[in-house]
């Protein structure tokens, strides 16, 4: 069942048709980070770990597109050398991370995936762990979450987008 999931989401604007624009609709208006009940890409979310127990979230983060802009320096300078443009060194991704774990200090984050983008935003799906919940503590997959040495895991760039922008 997963792989033609999977299929689905290979192009999803096609291949979802109405659903893709509906869903794009719904996300616009909604906040910048949302905790969601399920994820919206099942195969996606339990490839990285996911599974529906209690102690896991997801949220469902959207990020502006484009360069980041820096203001204009104040006192009529004008900006020759600092420059109004300039890339982040990080992706998208690892600052949605960055954003849900902001949102949701007590948890952790494990993972994230793409979900849906259009010409001003992106979104994606953080899957977020609460390492005091006794399920979590019990699960042998997941219980290294509970270590004191997880924390700040988003913004020290130790999930796998945050390892790919380090490198």
């Amino acid at each position: 069942m997963y792989r033609y999931v999977a299929n689905l989401w290979k192009k999803p604007k096609e291949s979802l048709g109405e659903l893709w624009k509906q869903r794009l609709i719904k996300f616009r208006k909604e906040g910048t980070v949302v905790r969601i009940n399920r994820p919206t890409r099942i195969d996606r979310a339990r490839a990285l770990g996911y599974r529906p127990k209690q102690g896991m979230v997801v949220a469902r983060v959207m990020i502006k597109k484009g360069r980041r802009k820096r203001p204009k320096p104040a006192g009529g300078r004008r900006p020759k050398t600092s420059g109004r443009f300039y890339s982040l060194d990080k992706s998208k991704q690892v600052v949605a991370e960055e954003k849900a774990a902001r949102k949701f200090p007590n948890l952790r984050v494990l993972n994230s995936y793409w979900v849906a983008q259009d010409g001003q935003h992106k979104w994606f799906e953080c899957i977020l762990v609460d390492p005091a919940h006794p399920s979590i503590k019990k699960d042998k997959n997941l219980k290294w979450l509970s270590n004191s040495k997880q924390k700040g895991r988003a913004r020290r760039g130790l999930t796998s987008a945050g390892k790919k922008s380090r490198a």
